[in-house]
């Protein structure tokens, strides 16, 4: 099963996945975007977050 993560590293904390994908994806304490719910949402619906993100912080992991 694939499921989303997001790369700390690379993560700007702009909160564009969070605005699409609510459901999966929330904002740590460190302003860094955390994955809280990898079945939240559609497969479709969090691809919508990954290619929403700016920073490309977020991807497919088996």
């Amino acid at each position: 099963m694939k499921v989303p993560v997001v790369d700390p590293d690379l993560c700007t904390g702009c909160g564009a996945c969070i605005e699409v994908c609510p459901a999966v994806f929330e904002m740590g304490d460190d302003d860094i975007a955390a994955v809280k719910n990898p079945k939240g949402a559609g497969e479709s619906e969090i691809q919508e977050a990954i290619d929403a993100c700016p920073a490309e912080a977020i991807s497919w992991s088996e």
